[in-house]
């Protein structure tokens, strides 16, 4: 089986793994934030705090933009549950905007819509996650513009796009949100086995995000309420968790990032190649802004339904039986039955459904040779049942 992702662990990878093993430190220490310095100075952010996934990185990034009981706060329906989960965490009421046809993401003009409805109802959010889906980034300037006009904060989760750009910016920079996230889970473009990062350009919410991982704890003279009553002192401040990083994931993180200007690399010429071999198909390829540089981390397709007499799940299952690992990224977190509990309907967001209908991920990453290429256009050949 072909799968759609894999990591590629090389040998100095495994050596700084088992270098950190004969050490002193196996869980906090010196590699945790040279990982750290080597993800934020790639990205040119000024502080990047490790932690054990991204879904940590999510939830304390909306905890230390304060938001609670009584917010709103809004994201995509087209991305992974945790991109939704994290403002329930916070206990925020948790909302979607729909998704652009040709990007797949988050669309500015229907978030400006519905902020000019949410306005008029006294429901405008508080913090919005826009999810640069596929490493494809989202628009940021004009989410941006309407950040700054409606008051709203942003949370870039960039899970699928470290090593991509924003026009001449590196996604993590933080010209346009608050905070970044990354995922290094093994099927992205860099790994620690498990994994994520918070980027932020904010002194102040550095500093807090620190502390919540490590259990809200502070050894910090600036932040205690009262004076140490000795050298070994440290004091609770917040109710934090358990969220940190440890020394074997870091290493192995600082050694994946020697390589992932290659990778990326890598992953743009096999979307070229796909482009090229699937001209005259009956799908939609993924679109790229001329200006961006993706992250590349997901290669969808849209098949065109009303062209085959071939159904989503029988190209699907086809491809599965043929022995290449397609996935589908994502069901709809709007129609998922935890969310259909609190009222969301599946048409509530008829791009976001449109596209559920008809995507399919093909397999993407470094390891992925032109002959399992070719494997893959065979297999949606026959599961198209077409003669292209």
């Amino acid at each position: 089986m072909i799968p759609y992702g894999k990591q590629d662990i090389s040998k100095a990878d495994i050596d700084a793994v088992l270098e950190v093993l004969s050490s002193d430190f196996l869980t906090q220490g010196p590699k945790v934030p040279e990982f750290e310095r080597s993800v934020a100075g790639y990205a040119g952010a000024k502080y990047g705090i490790a932690v054990n996934s991204a879904t940590s990185a999510l939830h304390v990034a909306c905890k230390v933009l304060d938001l609670g009981p009584g917010d709103w706060f809004w994201t995509t329906p087209v991305t992974f549950v945790a991109s939704a989960n994290c403002g329930l965490y916070c206990g925020a009421r948790v909302d979607f905007v729909d998704i652009d046809p040709i990007t797949w993401n988050l669309c500015p003009r229907a978030l400006e819509s519905k902020l000019r409805k949410a306005e008029v109802e006294g429901r405008v959010p508080k913090v919005l996650v826009v999810v640069h889906f596929c490493g494809q980034p989202c628009d940021m300037s004009a989410i941006q513009d309407l950040s700054q006009r409606y008051g709203f904060r942003i949370i870039e989760d960039a899970s699928h796009a470290i090593g991509g750009k924003y026009r001449s910016e590196f996604i993590g920079g933080g010209s346009f949100s608050d905070i970044t996230v990354f995922s290094f889970h093994p099927v992205k473009n860099i790994t620690t086995a498990e994994g994520g990062m918070a980027l932020t350009n904010c002194d102040v919410l550095a500093r807090r995000m620190r502390m919540l991982i490590g259990h809200g704890i502070t050894r910090d003279l600036d932040v205690m309420t009262h004076e140490p009553d000795g050298p070994w002192y440290y004091q609770q401040v917040e109710l934090g968790f358990n969220y940190r990083m440890t020394e074997l994931q870091a290493a192995l993180g600082i050694s994946q990032m020697s390589r992932l200007a290659s990778f990326i690399a890598r992953r743009h010429e096999i979307a070229r190649h796909y482009d090229s071999l699937l001209d005259g198909f009956p799908v939609i390829t993924p679109w790229q802004h001329p200006d961006d540089y993706s992250g590349m981390h997901l290669y969808v397709i849209r098949v065109r339904l009303d062209t085959i007499s071939r159904t989503h799940r029988q190209v699907f299952e086809s491809m599965r039986q043929q022995g290449v690992g397609v996935q589908l990224h994502y069901i709809p977190v709007h129609t998922q039955p935890y969310y259909r509990a609190m009222g969301f309907e599946p048409e509530d967001f008829p791009e976001a459904m449109n596209y559920y209908r008809e995507a399919i991920s093909l397999p993407i990453f470094p390891g992925l040779t032109d002959v399992q290429q070719s494997q893959v256009i065979d297999s949606l050949r026959q599961a198209l049942g077409s003669r292209v």
